[in-house]
């Protein structure tokens, strides 16, 4: 339900307001934009007499939620949610743009630093890599676990960026601690417990689309992390299973992006390279999502694709992503 207080309301007002609804066992949301407070409900709403709440001389309106997702709602937080990852560092949401690069997986010392160098002065705000890979085959690369963590952390001291990797295990979360922003993968998207486990830590986190998950599921799962306290969430277009396996890995659906940024506050990335599958595809898609709307784009880089451990075939060299880069920096350029 969503409780949308009169203008010029005192502060006072609110919070005896606020403090009314929790005492009745519900979980009130605050939303405070440029010119009005709203309140988002959740919870039993049967503890509450509805009409009476509707007369209160501080409420201008009382409404009711249909949608089965309810912190991600962009109605309890009318204005995009912008997250600020280490004061300043990076920004992502509004009109924070974040460009999101670096290899599928950590191979080396050299080899990850050398790629953060150059992404970054291609105007990388993030830099990506996998320490611990989800593979479907047993016997392929499963990366280089804690130490490829260690390795990020290096290329972050040495470049500033912050990093972007995946966790894949519950068991694994206490080496993430210091991790900027927690990946969540694809075949990850609907592991509850996991998702309840971030929500009660301070990382950001990057949900991505399940491998066949609707729009409806990302956002329900987005739910189960900030129900648990942590509203730091970046939602991710990654490509969905479809009839089509022939000419491109995932479907990418762009379509995701203005309905997501219609249903929902927080920022959306779209990841090309997964979606694609294929290095050729990854330039066009990548300026498609900018035309698109979307709040960040992440992309595989890796300095010897044919020789790379990991999905070598999708990954842009540093230069073909410099190039890119400039691409997307137009269309922004022109969307403004």
């Amino acid at each position: 339900m969503v409780v949308v207080v009169n203008p010029d309301v005192s502060e006072e007002k609110i919070k005896y307001l606020i403090n009314w609804l929790d005492e009745k066992g519900l979980d009130v949301r605050v939303f405070h934009g440029n010119k009005q407070c709203v309140l988002g409900l959740i919870g039993d709403m049967g503890k509450i007499d509805i009409d009476m709440l509707r007369s209160l001389d501080i409420v201008e309106s009382v409404a009711e939620m249909e949608e089965s997702f309810k912190a991600s709602n962009r109605r309890l937080h009318p204005e995009d949610t912008v997250i600020d990852i280490h004061d300043g560092k990076a920004m992502i949401g509004g009109s924070y743009f974040a460009l999101i690069a670096g290899p599928c997986s950590v191979e080396s010392e050299e080899q990850i630093i050398s790629i953060a160098k150059q992404v970054k002065a291609a105007g990388a705000t993030f830099l990506r890599g996998g320490a611990f890979k989800p593979r479907s085959s047993p016997y392929d690369f499963q990366g280089l676990g804690e130490s490829g963590l260690d390795l990020l952390r290096k290329a972050r001291t040495m470049t500033g960026l912050p990093i972007v990797t995946e966790l894949m295990d519950i068991r694994s979360l206490e080496l993430f601690e210091d991790i900027d922003v927690i990946q969540v993968g694809a075949r990850n998207t609907q592991n509850y417990d996991l998702l309840k486990e971030l929500g009660q830590v301070k990382n950001t986190v990057l949900l991505k689309r399940g491998l066949a998950g609707t729009i409806r599921e990302l956002l329900m799962s987005a739910d189960y992390i900030m129900k648990n306290g942590n509203e730091n969430v970046i939602l991710c277009e990654r490509g969905i299973r479809t009839y089509e396996s022939d000419y491109a890995r995932n479907t990418l659906d762009l379509s995701a992006v203005p309905i997501l940024k219609r249903l929902t506050h927080l920022p959306v990335v779209v990841d090309p390279s997964h979606a694609t599958g294929r290095v050729d595809l990854v330039p066009s898609m990548a300026l498609a999502a900018a035309a698109a709307g979307a709040d960040g784009i992440m992309i595989e880089v890796h300095n010897d694709p044919p020789k790379a451990l990991c999905d070598g075939a999708q990954s842009l060299t540093p230069e073909e992503f410099a190039h890119t880069a400039q691409k997307i920096f137009k269309i922004r350029e022109a969307l403004a």
